[in-house]
């Protein structure tokens, strides 16, 4: 079970990303400093703590030779203390400054007596006090009895110096933290800088500011960080949101333009058969008509709906195909209706397994034998070749060809040669061909076959190939 986060978790969270990348950067300074701040006092305090321990050692040494000796304790550093004490806790010689008050506790005194060497601070650091002391004692024997030497010298140079250290310390983090903040906040700034922008952009595009199906954001072209690749990223997307707009309205104009004229033969149809009684014969004659267009709405709509399909960039699926197989199921259909007409329906192809998307293919290859059919002459010829990972798949005929002025526009929707239009159709089969060639990276290409290609000479036609990575 996930536990919720916590409150401040919660308010971090809900700051902008400028406040929590400036707070994670202060944390994080801070930390260091701290740190780097401790690892410096430490390691001052040490050589302070070992000097002054040196003093206070030589400073007992020569106390303890003087007790020894019973000679006159000497003079120590100045503010040094002194005093000596039998194992009852009796003071026998003391500093004036301290006269008979023990410098030592009765727990002190015990284990010095027993010859532990005792050391101990008298005074803190902070709050500053006066009479700060690092006192040190041990059992020394003079005149044949034990005796205890206690030696105290001042730390007020120590903790004024460390003191200092502290306050610098201080100053210099602060001013240190202030600094890495404020360069943080500038650096987040400027770096965001541009996603606001790209933002600002994306905003004017939703709110419907800019229409225009050219706007992109402006991205640096000098640059490849994470901020440049975004802004390419949401260019990219803009790109495909501008064509998805452009699709649909092509969908919306190419619909409107197509179905006007079905929609409204059958409407005059019926108009015509309700405005006065009609015969069976009559009747049984709109009907049909009325079926015929309603058919051709079937169809183009269908049409449609399939290139709107391949348009919006629905992913094919690949798959291992027998070309062969592919290709006979196909052409079956149309053989037969090849045969009636007295023509010839030629098929080549290599034994190969390709990776198509039968579901697409099978469609455009069947569109481009029905186009053939329709407005070509002469034996049809589909010839498919699998070379190098390449799929070249074209079908060709014997009629008279394109048109020369129509082959630039032969994948357009709706484009018909003037020869084509007193036949059935609405112009969409090569654009499906072509739809279906994209779909798979690859190509569709229209072209007429010089007489000395075609296979009787002084004959001409018209072939469509297909050109697919497989």
């Amino acid at each position: 079970m996930t536990r919720p986060p916590g409150p401040l978790l919660t308010r971090f969270h809900r700051l902008p990303v400028v406040g929590r990348l400036v707070l994670a950067v202060a944390l994080a300074m801070t930390f260091v400093l701290v740190g780097a701040a401790g690892l410096v006092y430490w390691r001052v305090e040490t050589a302070l703590d070992g000097q002054l321990d040196e003093d206070l050692t030589a400073y007992q040494l020569t106390l303890d030779r003087a007790v020894r000796g019973g000679q006159d304790l000497p003079a120590g550093p100045n503010g040094s203390l002194i005093q000596v004490l039998d194992t009852r806790g009796r003071v026998l010689r003391s500093s004036a400054a301290v006269r008979h008050r023990p410098l030592l506790t009765p727990d002190e005194r015990a284990a010095a007596a027993h010859g532990t060497v005792v050391r101990r601070d008298i005074g803190a650091l902070l709050p500053i006090t006066d009479g700060t002391l690092r006192l040190r004692a041990q059992r020394v024997t003079a005149g044949g009895r034990p005796r205890i030497v206690v030696a105290a010298v001042q730390r007020g140079h120590r903790d004024e110096a460390l003191r200092e250290l502290l306050a610098q310390l201080a100053f210099a983090s602060g001013l240190t933290l202030l600094a890495a903040s404020y360069v943080g906040y500038r650096t987040a700034r400027a770096a965001l800088r541009p996603v606001e922008r790209y933002r600002l952009g994306a905003a004017a595009l939703a709110g419907g500011a800019d229409a225009s199906p050219g706007l992109r954001l402006e991205v640096p072209s000098d640059r490849d960080d994470e901020i440049t690749r975004l802004g390419h990223t949401l260019n990219r997307m803009l790109d495909r949101l501008a064509a998805s707009a452009a699709r649909e309205h092509q969908f919306i104009a190419d619909a409107s333009h197509e179905l006007r004229t079905p929609l409204t033969l059958m409407r005059a149809e019926l108009d015509v058969a309700l405005h006065r009684p009609r015969t069976a014969e009559e009747l049984t004659g709109t009907l049909r008509a009325v079926d015929a267009e309603a058919r051709r709405l079937v169809t183009l709509a269908n049409a449609l709906l399939d290139l709107e399909q391949l348009g919006s960039g629905e992913r094919i699926r690949r798959v291992p195909t027998a070309l062969d197989r592919l290709l006979d199921d196909t052409c079956a259909q149309y053989r037969t209706a090849a045969e009636r007409d007295g023509r010839t329906l030629t098929v080549a192809y290599d034994q190969a397994v390709v990776r198509v998307d039968p579901r697409w293919l099978e469609p455009a290859v069947g569109t481009l034998l029905d186009n053939a059919l329709r407005h070509g002459r002469g034996a049809i010829t589909l010839d498919a070749r699998a070379r190098d990972g390449r799929l070249c798949l074209s079908v060709s005929d014997e009629g008279p060809g394109f048109p020369p002025e129509f082959l630039p526009h032969a994948f357009d929707r709706f484009s018909r040669a003037e020869a084509s239009r007193t036949t059935p159709g609405a112009g969409l089969g090569l654009a499906l061909v072509a739809a279906v060639a994209a779909s798979h990276d690859g190509a569709a290409r229209a072209e007429n076959i010089a007489p000395g290609d075609a296979p009787t000479a002084g004959v001409t036609g018209a072939a469509v190939v297909l050109d697919l990575p497989c």
